[in-house]
């Protein structure tokens, strides 16, 4: 028996579960692609999986309903990889341990994939099951969403016949969702030169932040881990303390808002009574800036040992420190057409330094073009101006909120009917691959809706047991609605 055994919907949660047992983080999906593949051949459904992992599965409308419009169920295949400190898992090579907890099922100390791996198990449970009446079906799940919509921008789809989407790829019951951001990777390469220095190893960590997911928490008011190195180490050379860069790192993902980073320092006399007036004060600034969001935040000092080491040479570490210090994160822009809605925001997701180099990683989102590539021109200025360059990749589109949408509609009215109330309406400042697929497929009307997910892209990650079996009946409903 596995630890999901007895939770209902009995065949959601034996195929989130059979999930959980195949890794799956972004480029590692092949396996979590072939099962579905194998499940496909093994149901007799035509399938098609292209290169990448991408798949397409057709089934035939159930008796009663060969009439109806073709439907797409869309979800990606790929999840981000987070994990506690203490964690031994590797995940792009081990299963996750899902566990029950009260009302929720969770990981332990690592994400659990519900984002998007529910999508996966409902699909997986549909095209299993002989008493859920529906029209013909098309079940999309791409790979790479999660850095970059990579899978949906490479996909064909062609041969697709439906017309309307529901991408399972939300996380907040009762929400659905009609037009989303668009998005940009950053890579800033930052030239770095090392010199041989002597003097006593320190490692200062930054811990404690929530971090959270940069597309649908990055308004919270979080504090950014990889940024605050910025802050330290302005306030060392504040307190006239001297220092070279030996090692920096910070971050998981370009779309993760970073909860932990470090940088060690070879500092000539260790940790003085400058370097911890500096973290005083480095503790009073978090307290007051982030007392509310963030009032975890604390930096640890651990002293390594004297010895000579090759470490950034001057230049170096004050172009890592003002870029640290400059770059933009976080909210940028608030829409002025949607009310509560972040229009623009950037989030600095990983650090990362070599022998000859400093990386920095960047998600940037807006759901106005001009204003995604005004930002991403931005900060290309910015790090040619401290003599370093960038890269662009995985670009996508926005997906504009359309008027009128009978797909919308209909979701509405079985909404309705389920919960006696009607949905919220939303645009998400997240990415969503509705953009990408409207943008490929003429006349596609989309919808986006899910159970509730909390903490996605953390280790604290949770799937609402309760609200996946509601979720569950209201999929099934729209699936089986007629005009």
């Amino acid at each position: 028996m596995g630890a999901l055994t007895g939770l209902e919907p009995a065949s959601v949660f034996h195929y989130f579960e059979a999930i959980c047992g195949i890794p799956h983080t972004s480029h590692h999906e092949k396996a979590l692609s072939d099962y579905c593949a194998d499940f496909a051949k093994e149901h007799g459904l035509a399938c098609r999986q292209d290169e990448m992992g991408n798949l397409l599965i057709k089934a035939p409308a159930t008796p009663g309903y060969e009439n109806e419009p073709a439907l797409i169920l869309q979800g990606h295949l790929d999840m981000v990889g987070d994990k506690t400190a203490d964690c031994k898992l590797d995940l792009e090579k081990d299963a996750i341990r899902s566990v029950v907890d009260g009302g929720y099922v969770r990981a332990e100390g690592t994400t659990l994939g519900g984002d998007d791996g529910i999508a996966v198990a409902y699909a997986l449970a549909v095209l299993d099951a002989d008493d859920i009446p529906h029209p013909a079906l098309e079940v999309v799940l791409t790979v790479c969403e999660e850095v970059g919509l990579l899978g949906a921008s490479a996909m064909d789809f062609s041969d697709l016949a439906g017309r309307l989407l529901i991408n399972i790829d939300s996380e907040e019951e009762g929400v659905l969702t009609a037009g989303c951001a668009g998005g940009r990777r950053i890579e800033c390469h930052l030239p770095a030169a090392r010199a041989a220095v002597t003097g006593t190893a320190v490692k200062a960590d930054i811990v404690g932040l929530v971090g959270g997911h940069s597309g649908t928490e990055i308004h919270k008011g979080r504090a950014n881990a990889i940024a605050l190195l910025g802050r330290w180490l302005t306030l060392l050379e504040d307190h006239g303390v001297q220092y070279a860069v030996l090692a920096l790192s910070g971050g998981a993902k370009e779309n993760v808002i970073p909860k932990e980073s470090s940088v060690t320092l070879v500092l000539p006399a260790g940790i003085t009574e400058a370097v911890h007036a500096a973290a005083a004060d480095f503790a009073a600034q978090m307290q007051a800036e982030y007392g509310t969001a963030d009032p975890a935040i604390r930096l640890q000092l651990t002293e390594q040992g004297c010895s000579e080491y090759s470490a950034l040479d001057a230049d170096s570490t004050q172009r890592l420190r003002k870029a640290l210090l400059l770059m933009p994160w976080g909210v940028q822009a608030m829409s002025m057409d949607v009310p509560g809605l972040v229009e623009t925001s950037l989030n600095l997701g990983v650090a990362e330094l070599g022998d000859a180099e400093a990386i920095l990683r960047f998600s940037v989102r807006s759901s106005v073009p001009s204003a995604k590539e005004l930002l991403a021109r931005k900060v290309q200025t910015l790090t040619e101006l401290l003599g370093g360059s960038v890269r662009f990749h995985g670009d996508y589109p926005a997906w504009t909120y359309a008027r009128e949408s009978a797909l919308r509609d209909r979701c509405v009215a079985v909404y309705e009917a389920q919960y006696g109330a009607k949905p919220q309406i939303v645009a998400l400042h997240a990415g969503l691959e509705c953009g990408i697929l409207s943008g490929k497929i003429d006349g596609l009307d989309c919808i986006s809706f899910g159970p509730n997910l909390l903490n996605v892209h953390t280790p604290n990650e949770r799937a609402d047991i309760a609200s996946v079996a509601r979720v569950w009946e209201y999929l099934k409903a729209i699936l089986a609605y007629k005009e």
